[in-house]
């Protein structure tokens, strides 16, 4: 049975992207521009995770967050945001995930692969402030990326090459 996830994104772009992307995936997507459609949608239909931007233009995203686990506490939810300083935040909130943009597709769906099979129980613990077990990652980024790839000649299987022998 596909998952229902929600992406609440004030960025058209992003959520369009996000659609694509968890589509293809399989996965069920409910869209929501601001606070109020989220709310809305969350009325109407059982959403099973959701996907949180705290930079929200009527209303603070920490405020849906509070408003969505008072309603269901058992909702995983991950934050997503370009705000830096936040994991204090989300650890303190109980949140699943904080994923600072620009994002890491693969470790979002791994992530969010997780976080639906997670125990009900986990859950609320850390929701509750009993265990801390948000998970925090910082943006993906280029760099990064590339010195992970990267290995030293020495560590290369070819012997390195000696210029200007013929």
């Amino acid at each position: 049975m596909r998952k229902r996830v929600m992406v609440l994104d004030d960025d058209k772009q992003i959520r369009e992207s996000m659609l694509k992307l968890l589509q293809a995936e399989d996965y069920e997507v409910v869209l929501a521009a601001d606070g109020s459609e989220a709310l809305e949608e969350f009325g109407r239909q059982p959403i099973e995770l959701l996907l949180l931007d705290l930079n929200l233009p009527t209303e603070n995203g920490w405020e849906i967050f509070e408003h969505v686990t008072s309603a269901n506490p058992l909702l995983p939810v991950i934050i997503i945001t370009g705000r830096a300083k936040q994991s204090e935040m989300a650890m303190a909130a109980g949140a699943g995930a904080l994923m600072e943009k620009p994002l890491d597709i693969p470790l979002l769906l791994k992530t969010m692969a997780e976080l639906l099979v997670e125990a009900p129980e986990k859950r609320l613990k850390r929701l509750i402030g009993v265990e801390h077990s948000t998970r925090y990652f910082r943006p993906a980024s280029v760099a990064t990326s590339n010195l992970k790839r990267f290995k030293p000649r020495w560590e290369q299987k070819e012997p390195p090459r000696q210029q200007g022998v013929l």
